[in-house]
């Protein structure tokens, strides 16, 4: 019986060594007064400025195609929700408006050969020597997808044959 009461004993030692060390740990997380807020009043002797922070992504001309991708999944999901969700050209000069370059661009067409709308339409930005910008939309797609993707022969981005960005 001593060994049983023994071993009671010790669980509810190590029960409270532990509590008390969390507890004590936690304490340590919680501090006593706000430093920081203090220190970045006093450190900052910067004026405000008068210009606005930009919203949202913005355009990193010497960036990667990675750090381009916010901002084109952005102007994607503003065309998207517009009334031109359709358009492929909406798509084009939303995306040269955010600074992406309309030389580097291709799009697919936004009709069938029997005029209805395409089930997917798609439209790219080469970025570089080796990444696109991908970009595609329509009901059989859902929502708009973006992604960075390795370029194919010829510096070309889309497979298959786009229309001319002549406009």
């Amino acid at each position: 019986m001593l060994r049983r009461s023994g071993s009671s004993v010790s669980r509810c030692v190590l029960a409270a060594v532990v509590a008390a060390t969390l507890a004590g740990g936690l304490a340590a997380c919680s501090p006593s007064e706000p430093a920081e807020p203090r220190q970045e009043a006093a450190t900052s002797s910067a004026p405000p400025s008068s210009a606005p922070e930009p919203s949202g992504p913005t355009y990193v001309a010497d960036g990667s195609a990675a750090d381009n991708l916010p901002l084109f999944t952005a102007v994607t999901a503003q065309v998207w929700s517009s009334e031109s969700r359709n358009s492929g050209r909406a798509y084009v000069d939303a995306l040269v408006g955010a600074g992406f370059d309309r030389a580097a661009m291709q799009v697919t067409q936004d009709a069938t050969t029997v005029g209805n709308p395409v089930e997917s339409l798609q439209f790219s930005v080469r970025w570089g020597e080796t990444e696109c910008l991908v970009g595609q939309v329509g009901p059989s797609t859902g929502e708009p997808v973006t992604a960075v993707m390795p370029q194919l022969a010829e510096g070309r981005c889309l497979v298959g044959t786009t229309r001319a960005i002549d406009w």
